[in-house]
Formats: structure tokens, C-alpha cells, sequence
């Protein structure tokens, strides 16, 4: 099948194709899983919402194997292995793996052999091989306050940690983890780092308390340093710094969530205003003006970009809806679709 080249570097084909995506509804603890169709209008689908999974808030695709694991809340919490029929859209349960505390966020490494996870309740965070559609016994525990999201790229992991301000560095090695050195890189004191994305000698972080975007250079040993920063919130929004234990709705504070990137733009959202902000991206990748407020869902602490950087799907976690906007080549985004899904949406994932 021929194809064109994408916004992001590699191959859109033409034709009836479509991506597959999932959003975890944690308010009536269900997965729904929709299609993005490009022809003849690009609109979404929404082909099942499904799931037992209590407060289910995050999850990771194994799109190899066809594969979904998804953290639920309860005593014990736990993650939830389910395949993922690509056709049909239907998920099934195939395993459940109790933890000590719920997950804030999941990921995969590149290989799709072990499970990333971070609890920010529980302080802690771990690794689970993936033996064929079941989790291992989790590995190379560790402990920060207030952990919020765990990544990889290559054999690097990192984890942020929003109570200590700080990412913690790792080697992943034969499926366990060892520090860098130095071990931890830091974050603005009081700035609540939350989110974090690594794209090749860059990674870019977004702020919970300070709504910021800050941009870290990254090491050929994996090891980041704080490059630049932009402060992405809406000027008009009227919002002031926030703090831990603080409630962002009664004080009208900041409320920073996601962070990804499209072609040559760094979205981020921001749950007070609702907004979705556009940066630009400059040779080399750093950070550029802010090109665009956008608003989405209401209170958009999850969204996710299209494999080829031409859409984003936003998600809200005071909505029962999923935006479609399409990323223009000025980095603004435009309306294009609303489907309903699950209640208390926070997460979305291309699978």
C-alpha cells in the first residue's frame, strides 16, 4: 500500500484506514474503544464501552500482541491484562495482578517486556515482566512522594515525582532497574512536575502547580538537565500558583495536567480553564511562543496526539464526551468531532 509522508516523519496511508484509540473512564470504571476515521470527513467512532474496572484511570497498549493492561482502583487495586480484539473493538479479561496501591499511570517499555508503573497514593513505583498475556511479580521497587508518571526510551526510565519536585533516572538492565548518576534530576521547588515525554536528545515536562512547559537536554547516558521553561496557561484564565493539599476550583489556582508532542508543536492541558495550549517548537526542539489556547473537554486532565501528528483526541474528567480537533500546520487546533463515551474520562491512548 503506497502512503505519503506524515507530520511526524513517518507514513499516513490513504484509503479506508483507521487508527484505534482507548480512553479509561474512571468514573464508571469502563475502557471505551474508538476508531479515527479520515474518509470521507475525519470524525470518530466509538465501537464499545465495556469494563468492570473501578476507577480505572490509566492504561497501556501492547499493540503487538494485541494486548491491554489497565490499573483499577479497590482494596486490593490491581492491573488488568485484556486482549483487544482490533477488529471488533471488544476487550477480554484475561488476568488480574493485585498491588499494594492504585496506579496513577502506566507505560511499557520499547520492547513491550515490562510494565512501567507509578502509584502517586501509595509513594511507589515498579516494574512487571510481561510473560506472554500474564504480569510477573513486580521488580526494583522504588519509593518518592506523590509519584505521577513513569516513562521510557531505550533503556532509560523516568519517573516524576510531583511531591519531592524532582525525575528520577534510571538504567533499565535485564529488567531491573539501577540509577543514573546523578540519580534524580530537578524540578522548579513548588512547581509540581506531573508529566513527562521524552522525544530523542529532548524531554519536555508539565507542571501541575506552575503551568509551565519545561524543556530538559538529554544525555547520551539518558541523564536530563534543565534546559528552558515557558509558561503555558492562559494569561486571561486569571489563575495564580498552586500548592500541594491546595483545591484548584475553591482558590481558582492552576491546574496543570498532560503534555505531547505533534510534528513541530508541544500541546499541553491545562483542567481550570479547560484549555489545551499550543506551543511552538524550534530547530533542535526548544521551546517556541505559545501559538494557541484551545478549549476542550471540560477539566482535560487526558488526551492523546494521532501516530501522525494530525490530530488530538481530548478527554475530560467532568465530561461524558471525546473531542476530535484537527492540528492545523500553525499548530491550532480546530473542532472537528464529539462522541460520547464512559463518565469521568482522564486518560486516552492510540492503539
Amino acid at each position: 500500500m503506497s502512503g505519503t509522508p506524515d507530520r511526524m516523519g513517518g507514513t499516513a496511508y490513504a484509503g479506508s484506514m483507521a487508527d484505534l484509540l482507548l480512553t479509561a473512564n474512571a468514573g464508571d470504571g469502563t475502557i471505551s474503544v474508538l476508531r479515527l476515521h479520515r474518509e470521507p470527513r475525519a470524525h470518530l467512532e466509538v465501537v464499545t464501552t465495556s469494563g468492570e474496572l473501578p476507577g480505572c484511570g490509566t492504561l497501556a497498549v501492547d499493540t503487538e500482541r494485541g494486548l491491554v493492561f489497565a490499573a483499577y482502583k479497590g482494596d486490593p487495586a490491581g492491573i488488568a491484562t485484556l486482549r483487544l480484539d482490533r477488529e471488533s473493538g471488544e476487550l477480554t479479561e484475561i488476568a488480574r495482578r493485585e498491588v499494594p496501591g492504585s496506579m496513577t499511570y502506566l507505560s511499557l517499555t520499547d520492547d513491550h517486556c515490562a510494565l512501567l508503573g507509578v502509584s502517586y497514593g501509595g509513594g511507589f513505583g515498579a516494574v512487571w515482566p510481561v510473560a506472554g498475556e500474564r504480569l510477573g511479580e513486580a521488580q526494583s521497587r522504588f519509593e518518592y512522594r506523590n509519584l505521577h508518571c513513569i516513562v521510557s526510551s531505550g533503556e532509560s526510565v523516568y519517573a516524576v515525582s510531583l511531591g519531592e519536585d524532582l525525575i528520577v533516572q534510571f538504567r533499565l538492565v535485564d529488567g531491573a532497574l539501577a540509577p543514573l548518576q546523578p540519580s534524580v534530576a530537578a524540578a522548579p521547588t513548588g512547581s509540581g512536575p506531573r508529566h513527562l515525554i521524552i522525544d530523542g536528545a529532548n524531554a519536555y515536562l508539565v507542571t501541575e502547580y506552575s503551568g509551565e512547559a519545561i524543556r530538559y537536554d538529554r544525555a547520551d547516558d539518558g541523564a536530563l538537565t534543565p534546559a528552558e521553561s515557558c509558561f503555558v496557561v492562559d494569561p486571561e484564565a486569571g489563575l495564580s500558583h498552586s500548592r500541594f493539599g491546595a483545591d484548584p476550583e475553591k482558590e481558582h489556582l492552576i491546574w496543570g495536567a498532560d503534555i505531547h508532542r505533534a510534528g513541530d508543536y508541544l500541546l499541553t492541558s491545562e483542567r481550570m480553564s479547560s484549555l489545551i495550549t499550543t506551543n511552538r517548537l524550534l530547530p533542535g526542539g526548544r521551546l517556541g511562543d505559545v501559538v494557541a489556547f484551545t478549549p476542550g473537554e471540560r477539566q482535560p486532565r487526558g488526551f492523546a496526539v494521532s501516530p501522525d501528528g494530525a490530530y488530538a483526541v481530548v478527554v475530560g474528567e467532568k465530561s461524558t464526551h471525546a473531542a476530535l480537533f484537527e492540528i492545523d500546520g500553525d499548530g491550532r487546533l480546530h473542532s472537528l468531532d464529539r462522541v460520547p463515551i464512559g463518565a469521568g474520562a482522564n486518560w486516552v491512548r492510540f492503539a
